[in-house]
């Protein structure tokens, strides 16, 4: 039986993507570097100092992933708090509360900071919704790292076997994956080049996994 879901956050509860890389790209330009789509691609799911650092290595960078790392999250900041397009994304919140109606324990597992989360967790009022929040960048690994999924896992108070993971990147599934822990792929329009191989399932819509539906899947 299911009774315990870990949610990715960007992609999969609101898509900050946009937000994210116009941030980025300012900083990139700052600090004087020009970062390849694909390279900014393989950052998907990792948390921002780990982002920073490989630009440092990449780049050979003088200033530090610290300072890197602030100015990103200034520019985060300000885009959030003056761009009026961010939205949760289409049939998450329905599922949301279906979830937490039918008593499963929903937790948050993100890359993003803790600021970041809570800010998005107040705009949206999710709290309610969710025993616990964990952010990829207050723990010593990161995805595609397991860490973050272990520790989401043991908050539900269940067995991993009886929880389930909702991501959107490449290296979330894998962290998924690493963890034990069945995962939902979800395939979205704002997912680019992701790679859903290592996913037990893959949708494009919440209505694939309501309560019903995928309780089936946890029948032991």
């Amino acid at each position: 039986m299911l009774k315990g879901v870990l949610f990715d956050m960007d992609g999969v509860i609101v898509d900050t993507e946009p937000l994210h890389h116009k941030a980025y790209y300012n900083m990139f330009d700052e600090v004087g570097i020009e970062v390849s789509p694909e390279l900014y691609q393989s950052f998907t799911g990792q948390s921002t100092i780990n982002i920073c650092k490989r630009l440092c290595d990449h780049f050979s960078l003088e200033a530090s992933p610290e300072r890197l790392m602030q100015l990103k999250r200034n520019y985060f900041a300000h885009l959030f708090a003056n761009d009026d397009s961010l939205q949760m994304i289409d049939g998450v919140l329905q599922i949301i509360q279906e979830y937490h109606e039918n008593n499963l324990k929903l937790v948050l597992a993100s890359s993003a900071s803790m600021m970041t989360i809570n800010n998005v967790f107040e705009r949206f009022n999710l709290d309610q919704y969710f025993i616990a929040k964990f952010s990829g960048a207050d723990l010593r690994q990161s995805k595609p790292h397991p860490e973050i999924f272990e520790k989401a896992a043991h908050a539900t108070g269940h067995e991993r076997s009886h929880c389930m993971v909702i991501e959107d990147s490449t290296n979330g599934i894998k962290a998924a994956n690493a963890a034990g822990i069945f995962c939902v792929g979800y395939d979205s329009k704002h997912s680019k080049n992701q790679d859903y191989s290592l996913a037990n399932m893959i949708i494009s819509d919440f209505e694939e996994i309501r309560h019903q539906k995928i309780q089936e899947k946890f029948i032991r």
